[in-house]
């Protein structure tokens, strides 16, 4: 078996916290980091990271790839629409900084996402459709797709819990986009929704992330480097759709990864554990997370490999310094001079390096 482990956020970006770098105990991960052959490439996102792994090209369509993998589609998700994720924040005044929030944090439920867009829909039919695939992921398809141009927005993924410099492009062909997103927060404030959410202490829905705009390709996606894919990321699913591979939810760990039927021999597995931990700061999910990720995964692929029962390992992880690209065979793990270094060690050395 190949086996691909997509980690993002694997190494905790604030080199100077040693109350949670010194938490952190990953023996197997730290000797597989340092015996493996690493390639080190600019920082980018996971929606961009999870691209380039399916061999697609920059500025690949996230919303409509994201949203073939939606268990629940609108009706009118046709490959020839338009799609952006519209997807619900809340941003808030901190020191100057405009900070957001995704839905992970704001507890959205289904019928206030449901109640948000109809009266998006009432006030904006004219532009598109709003469409709510899940509390926290919505989309607009466009009725012009010919009026987005300049579009360049980072994932949602890129901004969750962190101070954005600008909502949308400044750009005079993305004027009328702005308008509407000025619009449709004015809308969202009065809603019943948000006074009810106010009421309750609880942050109002009051703005909208649009990113990932296009459609998704009339000709079929290549032949894909994986065998199947293992996650619940609704982007990874549609990627694995989109090339007809099986896709499940993410196997508790390698050993029942092996035991799976339909594993085949080149499987991708998503582990985000750690993704919602660091956007938030919060050093102790963090390393509880990646605990639970050295027992399940780490160890178990350090054994397997050691023993032959795994030929490859290939960990991606996106950090705020670089994407890291670990590549290891069956006869790494005995380079015993390769000395494993805490990962306290790597970030300071990413951070000094980025």
């Amino acid at each position: 078996m190949q086996l691909t482990l997509l980690v993002p956020e694997l190494v905790w970006p604030e080199p100077g916290d040693r109350q949670t770098l010194d938490a952190v105990r990953c023996p197997a991960l730290t000797t597989l980091l340092a015996r493996g052959h690493l390639a080190r490439r600019p920082p980018q996102s996971l929606e961009a990271t999870l691209a380039d792994a399916f061999g697609l090209p920059p500025g690949a369509p996230y919303g409509a790839y994201r949203l073939l993998g939606e268990a629940r589609r609108p009706e009118t998700a046709d490959a020839s629409a338009c799609w952006l994720c519209a997807d619900p924040v809340h941003l808030r005044f901190h020191q100057e900084r405009i900070i957001l929030a995704d839905g992970s944090r704001l507890e959205i439920a289904t019928a206030e996402a449901e109640a948000l867009a109809a009266e998006l829909n009432r006030w904006f039919g004219d532009v598109g459709t709003f469409h709510v695939a899940s509390a926290e992921r919505w989309y607009l398809r466009l009725a012009d797709a010919a009026r987005l141009e300049d579009f360049d927005v980072p994932p949602l993924s890129a901004v969750a819990g962190r101070r954005v410099e600008r909502l949308l492009p400044e750009t005079a062909r993305t004027g009328w986009l702005r308008r509407l997103l000025n619009e449709a927060q004015m809308v969202m404030h009065g809603h019943a929704v948000n006074a009810g959410r106010n009421a309750d202490g609880r942050p109002p829905i009051n703005s909208l992330w649009l990113w990932g705009a296009g459609a998704l390709p009339a000709a079929a996606p290549g032949t894909a480097p994986f065998d199947s894919v293992w996650s619940t990321h609704p982007l990874a699913l549609g990627l694995a759709r989109a090339h007809r591979l099986p896709a499940h939810p993410p196997a508790a760990g390698l050993a029942d990864l092996r035991a799976a039927g339909d594993a085949g021999e080149r499987p991708l597995v998503l582990l985000d554990d750690l993704l919602g931990p660091v956007h938030y700061e919060d050093g102790d999910a963090y390393a509880a997370a990646l605990a639970a990720l050295e027992t399940r995964w780490f160890a178990p692929a350090r054994a397997a490999l050691a023993s032959g029962r795994l030929r490859r390992l290939r960990i991606l992880a996106t950090t705020a310094y670089a994407l890291l690209d670990w590549q290891g065979g069956r006869l790494d793990p005995w380079r015993f001079w390769q000395r494993p270094q805490p990962l306290a060690a790597l970030a300071e050395r990413l951070a000094r390096e980025a």
